[in-house]
């Protein structure tokens, strides 16, 4: 099939998985003590950093320069969130300058986007996926922020936050739709983005067991 069938195809897959969990159920991963905005938002810094590393490691390591720029603004608005929920969390009187997201070290999610080689797994899991999976968390979050009384956590991630993650996905089907123009990419970016929907489906199901956790934000 050509690219853009199978971008179009592979985009109908993702919603799909994504819309059969039920709304506060979805793709959660683990947080420590009580659901409170501020713990969702150290769970979110943790994310943002993830988030950061991964574009950066992969920015060094492609010679295609439309995915280098691609991964370049990622890069400089994930760290972005980083520092402004950060903010966030110390006029909430949480001490952010303290705490290290990576004390535990990286999550399953960036451990396998780590593995990936080529240039249009990263694009298909990282920013067509991964990015998909974050419009449907932040949206959430969004929600219980609002259903707390919090609205300006709420409006930072509908004002800034999600329109970045929609971009960053936006740039993955943009990509994509280069990228994947051989039956081997397709099959290789249809693997990758299975896999890390599957990842984020086992980390929801954890979280819920372990720690009831809901609405955590996305990166």
């Amino acid at each position: 099939m050509t690219a853009e069938e199978f971008v179009r195809r592979l985009g109908e897959y993702n919603q799909k998985f994504l819309s059969r969990l039920a709304p506060d159920e979805t793709l959660r991963p683990e947080a420590e003590g009580n659901l409170t905005v501020v713990n969702l938002l150290k769970v979110a810094l943790k994310n943002e950093i993830e988030a950061t590393e991964i574009a950066a490691r992969w920015l060094v390591t492609t010679d295609d320069v439309d995915v280098k720029l691609a991964l370049a603004r990622q890069v400089g608005d994930e760290a972005k969130h980083y520092r402004m929920i950060a903010d966030r969390l110390t006029a909430l009187g949480f001490a952010a300058t303290t705490f290290n997201p990576l004390t535990k070290g990286y999550g399953p999610l960036f451990q396998y986007l780590d593995t990936l080689a080529t240039t249009v797994e990263r694009v298909a899991a990282g920013q067509f996926t991964r990015e998909a999976i974050a419009i449907v968390k932040n949206r959430q979050f969004i929600e219980f922020c609002e259903a707390a009384g919090d609205r300006e956590t709420a409006t930072l991630y509908r004002d800034v936050i999600e329109p970045d993650e929609r971009h960053h996905h936006e740039l993955g089907r943009t990509l994509l739709d280069r990228l994947a123009t051989t039956p081997e990419a397709q099959v290789a970016a249809a693997r990758a983005a299975k896999r890390t929907l599957e990842l984020a489906e086992e980390l929801q199901q954890t979280a819920l067991a372990t720690a009831g956790v809901h609405h955590a934000p996305g990166c």
